[in-house]
């Protein structure tokens, strides 16, 4: 006499927790791969938006030095009698418009890295939402 098995076309429970199990984890090694993604742009972002500000501040302290520069020309000049050949724009005056291009340059680098930088998110907003879009449907769906 042979016993037989009844089979079904249903799987068992087993077989379906092991796939929601499987499932998870297939969704959360996704989503960490997509904030790995998302944390990699954002890095590359800020290293731009560092170069910006180490230019611009290199610039804001090369016209900073100009200007100390300019400030002892500036007291030599005013403590001296005038010569008999002075030139048409002395010596501090000339430490002045560089001083004050490489001020003004070091400026605007600043405050293109400082747009750079607000651009950048302080966390991987899409990986979030998505995260919390995903745990959403896992507590909806009971």
């Amino acid at each position: 006499m042979a016993t037989q098995v009844p089979t079904s076309s249903e799987p068992g429970f087993s077989t379906l927790l092991r796939g929601i199990v499987n499932d998870i984890g297939d969704l959360i090694k996704q989503q960490l791969q997509f904030a790995r993604a998302e944390i990699k742009a954002d890095l590359q972002k800020s290293k731009e938006a560092a170069a910006f500000l180490a230019l611009g501040a290199g610039s804001a302290f090369v016209g900073v030095l100009f200007f100390g520069l300019m400030l002892v020309h500036l007291l030599h000049w005013l403590t001296t009698p005038a010569p008999a050949d002075a030139a048409s724009l002395p010596l501090w005056g000339c430490h002045a418009i560089v001083a004050g291009l490489f001020l003004v340059f070091g400026a605007g680098l600043i405050l293109a890295a400082r747009r750079m930088f607000d651009s950048v998110p302080a966390l991987p907003e899409q990986t979030l939402q998505t995260a919390k879009e995903n745990v959403e449907w896992i507590t909806n769906s009971k």
